[in-house]
């Protein structure tokens, strides 16, 4: 016969669980924090830097070519990038996406790119996974992650929906 006090672990058991996820999902920077300034890797091995793109609006980026939901919202993130690219901001003076592969093999990583249609020039990786630097320096473990960055480098979204990125940027944009 099963006691009272063994039926109270059950529940306890699945709120330590549900704890545990919500919080490995949860990434290292918040809204409101000043984004920290990194050095990227393009596939041609220049480098770039976030500070290279003070004063614009970034959509810090973290996805790879192996995740079946990043690979869908980059369809949604291409439209939005065509739609917002030429546009004027209120406090910036454009739109640019940063996308930070997350990635151990790099012609899956480069085809992935050409047949998404990711468009934007600044796509980063170091080919190690969840080990990469920058996501390591942004609490990353999960992927599709992401981060809306404004012009004075201070993170204004963290995991935005498609519709929630849309809406700022046609708030910020002038008409």
């Amino acid at each position: 016969m099963i006691k009272f006090k063994e039926l109270l672990f059950i529940p306890l058991i699945f709120l330590l669980v549900w704890i545990g996820l919500k919080w490995y999902r949860i990434p290292g920077q918040v809204n409101g924090a000043v984004a920290p300034d990194f050095t990227g890797y393009l596939a041609n091995e220049d480098s770039l830097k976030l500070s290279d793109f003070k004063g614009q609006l970034v959509f810090l980026d973290f996805w790879g070519s192996w995740c079946a939901p990043c690979r869908s919202f980059n369809r949604d993130l291409t439209q939005i990038f065509d739609k917002y690219k030429n546009s004027r901001f209120t406090n910036e003076s454009k739109f640019n996406i940063i996308s930070v592969g997350i990635e151990t093999n790099k012609t899956h990583w480069l085809s992935a790119i050409e047949k998404d249609g990711l468009v934007w020039e600044s796509h980063i990786s170091d080919l190690n996974r969840l080990y990469d630097h920058v996501a390591l320096l942004y609490g990353v473990r999960e992927i599709p992650n992401s981060f809306l960055i404004d012009g004075d480098g201070q993170i204004i979204g963290v995991n935005l929906l498609i519709e929630e990125l849309d809406e700022i940027l046609a708030q910020r944009s002038q008409k």
